[in-house]
C-alpha cells in the first residue's frame, strides 16, 4: 500500500503539458489505446506519472508513428482550431452564409479522410478521390459567390491546419527530423498537390463554360 500511496496521477492537461501535445491528441491517443490509461468511478481519464514517463522514453527510443494514428490526432486538432475560431476569421469564410459554412466544414473534414487513405494505402483509388476533392472545392466555390482566389484560400486553410496538426503531432510523438518526416510531408503535399491543381483546372472550366 505504501507503494501504491507513493504513485503520482495525473489529468489529461497535465499529461498534454509533458509531452508538449495538444489535450485533444492525448485524448484521441487514450481512447485509440497508444496512452497507457485508468478510468475513476466517474469515468473521467486518469494517468500514472510513472506509466506515462515509460512511454515517453519508449517512443523516443522506437521513433515510430504509425500513419493511421498520426492522423487521428491530427483529426482531433484540426477540429480543435475549427472550434476555436480560427475559421471565422478567414475573410473568404465571412462571405458565406450558414448553409454554405456547414458545407465547407464537412469538406475539410472529407479533405482529412481522404488523405488518411491515402497515407495508409496510396492507390489509384485515393489518388481518383484527390481528383474528386478538387472538383468539389472549385464547384463549392462558384456555387457560392467565390472567385478563384477564395476557392484556393478555402482549400489551404484546411491543408495548412491539417500540416500544422500532423507536424505537432510527429514533433509531440519525438519522431526525429528524418526519413519519418520526409515520407508524410511527401505524402501529404502530393495528395494535396493534386486536389489543388484539379482545383483550379475546374474552376478554370467552369468559368469558361458560363462564358
Amino acid at each position: 500500500m505504501a507503494n501504491a500511496q507513493r504513485e503520482i496521477w495525473l489529468k489529461l492537461n497535465d499529461v498534454a503539458q509533458i509531452l508538449g501535445i495538444h489535450p485533444s491528441t492525448v485524448r484521441l491517443w487514450s481512447d485509440k489505446g497508444i496512452l497507457p490509461t485508468h478510468r475513476t468511478s466517474g469515468q473521467h481519464r486518469r494517468y500514472l506519472k510513472s506509466e506515462i514517463e515509460l512511454w515517453q522514453n519508449t517512443t523516443r527510443e522506437t521513433h515510430e508513428l504509425e500513419p493511421a494514428s498520426a492522423m487521428q490526432s491530427a483529426i482531433g486538432q484540426v477540429r480543435m482550431q475549427i472550434a476555436d475560431g480560427r475559421l471565422e476569421a478567414e475573410d473568404w469564410y465571412k462571405k458565406l452564409d450558414e448553409p454554405a459554412r456547414a458545407q465547407y466544414r464537412t469538406s475539410g473534414m472529407a479533405l482529412i479522410r481522404g488523405l488518411m487513405n491515402y497515407m495508409v494505402v496510396n492507390d489509384a483509388d485515393t489518388a481518383n478521390e484527390a481528383y474528386a476533392l478538387g472538383y468539389e472545392y472549385a464547384s463549392r466555390a462558384r456555387r457560392y459567390g467565390l472567385n478563384a482566389v477564395d476557392a484556393t484560400r478555402a482549400f489551404l486553410f484546411f491543408r495548412n491546419s491539417l500540416l500544422e496538426a500532423m507536424i505537432n503531432t510527429y514533433d509531440g510523438a519525438h519522431v526525429p527530423p528524418g526519413l519519418a518526416w520526409g515520407k508524410m510531408l511527401s505524402k501529404m503535399h502530393g495528395f494535396t498537390d493534386l486536389i489543388l491543381v484539379n482545383l483550379l483546372k475546374t474552376y478554370q472550366t467552369l468559368e469558361e463554360a458560363r462564358s
